[in-house]
């Protein structure tokens, strides 16, 4: 990262309806206590006994932590399937794939980057001077990943919400490493399917985040895992300390929780398909494996929807901040009496 890719950030901030005035990407999420948050994509439950888990950690954080990480890496590679030595523990997956990125691309170098997605890859590819190559998120499979430094893929697809053909990802995958081109996959919300991880595929980094199916995106718990020279990088650029204490308890405590994540998945498949067909009577829905769904406002209109939900109590994340959305809405699967609110507000 050098101060003239963040000089130049900002000043793209100044034209670009996608990067906020200051250079920063816009994220969903209210702190207004008399909303209903619809606007952020994380479980409205928590694993039992995950308070006491952090209290306890309070004299291990007066401390500082192990920066091994043995428990937390050893959870994460088992939830995840791989080798604990290729677990890179970081705070949270957005300093993953800030890692991954920084270790990855140099100036003047180009990334496939899907879109609409996450806002932060290029975001990331722009601060290390790289130029983002935005690709379609749906053909992003389809494309020729030779002369690029870096792929990058998110599974399931935020904010659109469908997960990738398992097969066809780790096609791409080998075409990636086959062209010495890194494959970046963003597992953030992967963990709500059953599909599986591409952690400790050869020439992949995956960046994987607790935050959303855990529901503690203030505990700052994420990783990413790779293998050869990118481990290597990896887990030489790691910050010393990456993780707090009370951060890794959580996490694997978090991870052990296999009644808890079943439970979700199940809840979350149910709601979700109760939630589009309604939706979908009045919206164009795009399908979704993921606990939230993307829709295209329509005559409604973006900013009367939001006012009338706001009005109504809820709070709903506009999605004309994503590239190539113009006037969509995204909305999270939260509880069942919680998704009644979100439906009746919304007049479905």
């Amino acid at each position: 990262m050098n101060p003239d890719s963040v000089a130049a950030l900002r000043a793209a901030g100044e034209s670009d309806p996608h990067i906020g005035a200051d250079g920063r990407v816009p994220h969903g999420s209210s702190d207004d206590p008399d909303l209903l948050d619809f606007s952020a994509n994380t479980n409205p439950l928590v694993p039992p006994g995950t308070r006491d888990v952090f209290g306890a950690a309070f004299d291990a954080a007066r401390s500082y932590p192990d920066d091994g990480y043995p428990a937390f890496r050893s959870a994460a590679a088992e939830f995840v399937g791989c080798d604990p030595a290729e677990v890179v523990p970081t705070a949270g997956g957005l300093e993953a794939i800030r890692l991954a990125i920084g270790t990855t691309v140099r100036p003047g170098e180009s990334v496939l980057v899907p879109a609409p997605s996450f806002g932060e890859y290029a975001r990331e590819v722009r601060l290390q001077g790289g130029e983002p190559a935005f690709v379609d998120h749906d053909a992003i499979l389809d494309a020729d990943p030779a002369g690029h430094a870096m792929a990058v893929v998110c599974n399931p697809n935020n904010p659109t919400g469908a997960c990738y053909d398992a097969d066809r990802l780790r096609t791409f995958a080998d075409r990636c490493r086959e062209a010495g081109t890194t494959l970046l996959v963003d597992e953030a919300f992967l963990g709500f399917t059953d599909q599986p991880s591409l952690a400790g595929r050869p020439g992949v980094v995956v960046a994987r985040s607790l935050t959303k199916l855990f529901g503690l995106p203030g505990v700052r718990m994420g990783y990413a895992v790779g293998t050869g020279d990118a481990l290597d990088r990896l887990a030489t650029a790691r910050r010393a300390w990456s993780m707090s204490a009370p951060a890794a308890a959580v996490g694997a405590h978090c991870y052990g929780a296999e009644a808890f994540v079943a439970e979700t998945r199940e809840r979350v498949a149910r709601e979700r398909e109760r939630m589009h067909e309604r939706l979908d009577a009045r919206f164009d829905v795009f399908p979704s494996d993921s606990p939230f769904l993307c829709f295209d406002a329509g005559e409604a209109g973006v900013d009367d929807l939001l006012a009338t939900a706001r009005e109504r109590g809820i709070a709903l994340r506009d999605a004309r901040t994503f590239r190539r959305l113009d006037g969509h809405v995204r909305v999270a699967v939260r509880l069942p009496d919680e998704n009644d609110r979100l439906l009746e507000a919304l007049d479905v």
